[in-house]
C-alpha cells in the first residue's frame, strides 16, 4: 500500500511543479563584465546597475557566465562575460530559461567601448543604430595585401576590400535595430548631463583637429562595430568607419566585443517567440578613443589601455547606467501602455 501511496504521491507531483508561473520581465539589462562582486567594491559595467535599480534577487543561471537579479519592478540584470562567445551563450541561456517570460521583454544592452574621436568626445553615451560584426570576414596580413587594397579585411565571399554589391544573405554581419525604438530612446536621454572631469578634459585636448572629440560628454546615435578582437589605432579606425558604411551605409562611432553575439543570440530566440527583436535597444558609452592621439603611436596609446588606464573608465560606467536607466524607469513606469505598444 505505501508503494501504491509513492507512485501516485509522484504522479502528481509533477505537474505541480510544471504549473509554477514564470517570472514576468519587463526590462533585461545586459552588461558584459563585474570586476568583483556585484556590490560594494571597484564597480564593472553591473555594479551601479545592482545598486541603484536594487537588483535584490538572485536567481541562478547555471547554464550562463553568471547569476542573474531581479527586482520587484520585474527588472532583470545580467552580466554576458567578455567576447561575442559568451554574450551568445549567455543570452541564448536566460532566454531559454522558462522560469522568466520575456515575451514583452525590453533588452536594454549597456557597456563601456572605445569610441571614435571623430564623431565621439570621452564619456558619450552612444545609441546604436545597427551592430555590425567585425570578425566574420577573411583577413591577409596587411603587409602582403595587393598595392591598391586599402586594407587586408574582405568581405565574406568577397574577391577584394569592400567589393559591391553587398551580399543579399547575410551570415550574422549586420543587424538593424529598431529605427523607432532606437529614435525614441535618444530622444527621451539626449538632454541628459553626463560626468566630466578635469582628467577626461585633460585627456580629451590631446586630440586636436576632431572637433567632437574636443566636447563635453554627450548622449548620440550611431553604428557600432563588434568583435572579439580588441584592435586600436588610426588604420583599424579607418577600418572601421569603411566596414561601417559598407554594409550599413551608416556612421560608425563606437567599437565593442560582445554585441553581435548578443544580436545574435536575440535574433534565434525571436525565431523561438522567446524574445521580441524590435524591443531591443544597445547602448555603448566611451571608456577611450579608438585610436592614438595626434603625436602618439597605436603601441603607446595601447599600452596605456592594457593596464586599464581607460581615460574615462568611470564616467562612461556612470554613462552607460544613467542614460540607460532613462529608458527603464520609463518602461517600468508607463508598463501600462508599452506592454504591448512600442513608446514613441
Amino acid at each position: 500500500m505505501s508503494l501504491r501511496i509513492a507512485m501516485i504521491a509522484a504522479f502528481f507531483s509533477v505537474p505541480l511543479i510544471a504549473q509554477v508561473a514564470p517570472i514576468p520581465i519587463k526590462v533585461v539589462v545586459v552588461t558584459m563584465f563585474e570586476r568583483g562582486e556585484d556590490t560594494g567594491d571597484a564597480p564593472g559595467e553591473y555594479q551601479l546597475w545592482v545598486e541603484r535599480e536594487h537588483l535584490d534577487r538572485v536567481i541562478p543561471l547555471a547554464a550562463g557566465y553568471r547569476h542573474v537579479r531581479v527586482n520587484k519592478d520585474g527588472v532583470l540584470g545580467m552580466v554576458t562575460g567578455i567576447g561575442t562567445a559568451k554574450a551568445a551563450a549567455s543570452v541564448m541561456a536566460l532566454g531559454m530559461d522558462r522560469r522568466f517570460d520575456l515575451s514583452k521583454a525590453y533588452w536594454v544592452v549597456a557597456g563601456i567601448g572605445g569610441g571614435d574621436p571623430a564623431d565621439v568626445s570621452l564619456g558619450s553615451a552612444v545609441w546604436a543604430d545597427h551592430v555590425i560584426d567585425g570578425d566574420i570576414a577573411y583577413e591577409i596580413d596587411a603587409r602582403e595585401i595587393p598595392a591598391d587594397w586599402p586594407t587586408g579585411i574582405v568581405p565574406l565571399r568577397k574577391l577584394r576590400p569592400y567589393e559591391a554589391p553587398v551580399r543579399a544573405e547575410l551570415e550574422g554581419e549586420l543587424y538593424t535595430l529598431n529605427p523607432a525604438l532606437v529614435g525614441w530612446a535618444y530622444r527621451l536621454t539626449k538632454d541628459v548631463a553626463l560626468t566630466d572631469t578635469a582628467a577626461i578634459r585633460t585627456a580629451r585636448a590631446r586630440f586636436t583637429g576632431f572637433p567632437n572629440a574636443l566636447k563635453p560628454p554627450f548622449v548620440t546615435h550611431g553604428d557600432t562595430i563588434s568583435g572579439s578582437t580588441f584592435w586600436h589605432g588610426t588604420r583599424m579606425d579607418a577600418w572601421a568607419n569603411a566596414w561601417a558604411r559598407y554594409f550599413s551605409g551608416g556612421n560608425y562611432m563606437i567599437a565593442a566585443m560582445e554585441d553581435s553575439g548578443t544580436m545574435q543570440a536575440l535574433t534565434f530566440l525571436a525565431k523561438a517567440g522567446r524574445a521580441d527583436f524590435g524591443r531591443v535597444l544597445v547602448l555603448r558609452t566611451v571608456s577611450n578613443y579608438d585610436r592614438e592621439a595626434p603625436g602618439s603611436t597605436p603601441a603607446e596609446s595601447l599600452k596605456g589601455l592594457v593596464f586599464g588606464n581607460y581615460s574615462a573608465y568611470l564616467p562612461a560606467l556612470e554613462a552607460a547606467q544613467i542614460v540607460g536607466d532613462k529608458v527603464v524607469r520609463y518602461l517600468v513606469e508607463h508598463w501600462a501602455a508599452c506592454e504591448s505598444t512600442l513608446p514613441r
